[in-house]
């Protein structure tokens, strides 16, 4: 069984597995408050376009729950106030900014008091959730016919449940497979610096029962020469109009190297990761993240301290290089519309 990596707690808190625990711990956290939600956004102890989504829409239900007294012009401006905080722990994931927009909305056009408004936060963070499993399900039914009985497959980052509130984007066709009885061979990725590949992607097949190896991120290319993969999966931060997508640094060297050697490479994401606001790639914003996450490995230097480091935490791989996007609507190509 896949994880579930968010719930609501009995107290109305929002429930995660801390992600930077795996995989050595299995441990879940209780968010009481936007505070603790954002943290552990910008900790990456929640990730995951999809997931951080969820987690601000159900944060903001939690951070409000002693609020729900308050008349509406108060609640609503501290809704909106909550929101900011949110929004400004991660840039480049769309999810996040959508799923806040969808909150704010429905707070907006409820009629009523701090209470009302409350209530109808607390359905629209369920609707969330339960949609994105929704759709991941789609997008592992709709990738299903690239696997067939044999493939080898290579991932990059985690794509997976603990970044979704369902079975994950990337890995859900994966999932799929081996729920219908096929072999399928995953390499993964160790997707450097924070090696969410290594800790969580394979971590979370072997727990479902799915053989998974491990490969240095250099190793890809190798592999594709010696006609080990078959395929390419990946999942998305954030997609463009025109199809260019951003996604976990590394991402765009492994699409150059699935066009030299004629391997399929499929972009994995629901429908709300695709910004029709957004014209081509040049325009997502790619979040640099501390130097350290380089230049340290397991709490130990493994560079000089007076070295620099560069820490994008995102690409961008251009459309040209993607085979298909595979969404909750199917396998489609853009320009989206």
């Amino acid at each position: 069984m896949p994880v579930q990596a968010i719930a609501w707690s009995p107290s109305g808190a929002v429930r995660i597995v801390d992600q930077r625990a795996l995989p050595e711990d299995f441990a879940t956290r209780d968010l009481e408050s936007v505070a603790a939600v954002a943290d552990a956004i910008r900790h990456l102890q929640v990730r995951g376009a999809p997931l951080i989504g969820i987690a601000a829409a159900m944060g903001l239900v939690a951070g409000l729950r002693d609020d729900r007294g308050l008349a509406r012009g108060a609640f609503l401006a501290k809704l909106e106030g909550h929101a900011a905080v949110l929004a400004a722990t991660r840039p480049t994931a769309v999810n996040l900014r959508w799923a806040l927009d969808r909150m704010l909305a429905a707070a907006r056009e409820t009629p009523g008091e701090g209470g009302a408004l409350w209530e109808r936060l607390q359905v629209e963070a369920t609707a969330i959730w339960e949609e994105d499993r929704a759709m991941c399900r789609k997008i592992g039914e709709h990738g299903l016919a690239l696997l067939p009985d044999g493939a080898k497959v290579l991932t990059h980052c985690n794509a997976g449940a603990l970044a979704t509130g369902g079975i994950g984007t990337a890995l859900a066709p994966i999932y799929l497979a081996h729920e219908a009885g096929r072999q399928v061979q995953v390499f993964a990725g160790e997707s450097r610096p924070v090696l969410q590949g290594a800790r969580l992607t394979a971590w979370e097949l072997t727990h479902a029962g799915i053989p998974c190896t491990v490969i240095a991120d250099a190793a890809a290319g190798a592999l594709m020469r010696a006609a080990q993969v078959d395929v390419v999966l990946v999942g998305a931060d954030h997609i463009a109009r025109n199809g260019d997508f951003a996604n976990k640094i590394g991402t765009y060297g492994l699409a150059v190297l699935a066009f030299h050697h004629s391997v399929p490479f499929y972009c994995c994401a629901p429908s709300s990761t695709i910004d029709l606001g957004l014209a081509d790639g040049d325009a997502i914003p790619i979040e640099q993240r501390p130097a350290e996450e380089v230049k340290t490995l397991a709490g130990r230097p493994v560079a000089p301290a007076e070295a620099g480091a560069l820490n994008p935490a995102f690409d961008v791989t251009p459309a040209r290089y993607v085979t298909g996007y595979v969404t909750d609507r199917g396998v489609v190509k853009p320009p989206f519309a």
